[in-house]
């Protein structure tokens, strides 16, 4: 009979005190103390041990398989399934599908020990020290978290590098956005607010590290420069939402921690879809992964009210935009970012040379020019004009149908929800 080297060497412990206790050495009261059993049971032992020596202080028990023990062959299977379908996926991750889609009833303790073991999933080192958690905001939209991560989110090209803006609510831990970009910018930025807010209304605040896009900072690793404000420092400004900042990774752990999540979750579930390109991923987040991992790892706010502020009628393609100004050169043209764009004729005036105006291009690609509150034009991304009407007040009224539709096909290739969508090609 086979015993495991634990019972061995408690068996060894058991003859020691026992021969300490016959020679007077210890106390049977001492004697139990020590090997932690009642006087009864050692007296017990004692009497084994006088009867067959040493093998009698070995535990058989030991050696009878647990009824409840877990079926080799289910064992098998679920190594098997990992090792032949889900290489590189995480220990929960893993365990959650195995359920899910393959009946697999083994807790998630036993299956990562399991995997450890067989050396298919690695160990990790304990976390570091001690932190004090911060209490999650107590309302849904009382602050939103936006982070970009650069990473390999396509394995079937691992040469590419892809950027996933995500946009977290605080209080919920919902996600109510994420998408693929070529890089992280304020175009990706802001057309992942342009989809929240168009949904869910303005939020309360923000919170952000301090990127290109976020602030203005002229030395690097220096303070920035609250004064000068990027595009979409100053669209959070026109909307009313608190920018908050921080100053470390630790300071970004909710972020931090989604972002490490979609690593380990998100490349495996494209792997295994087979999507190689970003309109795919983009289509296969809306669609698939937002709602089970909102449904996973959401959680109800702390207070029912909600701090999102409706939209109303204020014209959000006008807001988040490129804005910037300009004076109308001599032939009646202005230049943003090489596009070069011929104002015509207005109406009461005999040039518009001289004239300081301000130019925007807008999400969908397409440019406007604005002289206080009147549109003196409008523009594709190549710079030629759209038929409109000679002069238009801005304001709450119509941006521009054509634009609308532009922003509705941008938004579909780029993969944002449906909904999102209809509210984005939708004039207030």
């Amino acid at each position: 009979m086979w015993f495991s080297r634990s019972a061995v060497e408690r068996a060894m412990k058991v003859q020691e005190v026992l021969t300490r206790a016959m020679s007077g050495q210890y106390s049977w009261l001492q004697a139990a103390e020590i090997l932690g059993m009642s006087p009864r049971s050692l007296l017990r032992w004692r009497g084994r041990y006088e009867k067959t020596g040493y093998d009698g202080l070995l535990d058989r028990r030991r050696c009878v398989p647990s009824r409840r023990r877990v079926p080799v062959v289910e064992v098998e299977r679920v190594l098997r399934l990992y090792r032949e379908t889900y290489q590189g996926f995480n220990g929960r991750h893993f365990h959650e599908i195995a359920r899910r889609e393959h009946g697999v009833k083994l807790s998630y303790s036993f299956v990562k020990k399991a995997l450890q073991t067989a050396g298919l999933m690695r160990k990790y080192r304990p976390r570091g020290r001690h932190r004090r958690r911060r209490e999650p905001r107590a309302c849904f939209g009382d602050m939103l978290h936006i982070d970009g991560s650069p990473h390999a989110w396509l394995a079937r090209v691992p040469e590419q590098r892809q950027v996933f803006m995500g946009v977290v609510d605080d209080a919920t831990s919902r996600v109510l956005f994420g998408q693929l970009f070529e890089t992280e910018s304020a175009l990706a930025v802001m057309l992942g607010f342009d989809a929240v807010i168009r949904e869910h209304g303005v939020p309360a605040s923000v919170y952000s590290d301090r990127a290109g896009w976020a602030v203005y900072t002229p030395k690097a690793g220096g303070p920035y420069d609250p004064e000068r404000l990027t595009q979409v420092g100053r669209a959070f400004r026109r909307l009313g939402i608190e920018h908050i900042l921080a100053y470390s990774p630790q300071a970004r752990g909710r972020s931090e921690r989604l972002n490490r999540t979609f690593q380990g979750r998100l490349v495996n579930e494209l792997r295994l879809a087979g999507i190689d390109t970003i309109p795919e991923a983009n289509r296969y987040l809306r669609e698939r992964f937002l709602p089970t991992h909102n449904t996973n790892f959401s959680r109800p706010p702390g207070d029912p009210q909600s701090a999102f502020v409706p939209l109303g009628s204020v014209d959000l393609h006008q807001i988040l935009c490129h804005e910037e100004e300009r004076m109308v050169g001599r032939d009646n043209t202005v230049c943003l970012d090489g596009v070069r764009m011929q104002i015509d004729k207005q109406p009461g005036r005999r040039t518009c040379a001289g004239l300081h105006v301000v130019l925007r291009r807008h999400l969908d690609g397409a440019h406007s020019v604005w002289h206080g509150p009147r549109r003196l034009g409008c523009f594709d991304a190549q710079g030629q004009a759209l038929k409109i009407r000679p002069v238009e007040a801005a304001g709450p009224v119509d941006a521009g149908k054509r634009a609308h539709r532009n922003l509705g096909r941008l938004l579909n290739t780029a993969g944002v929800h449906s909904s999102h969508k209809a509210a984005a090609i939708t004039a207030p």
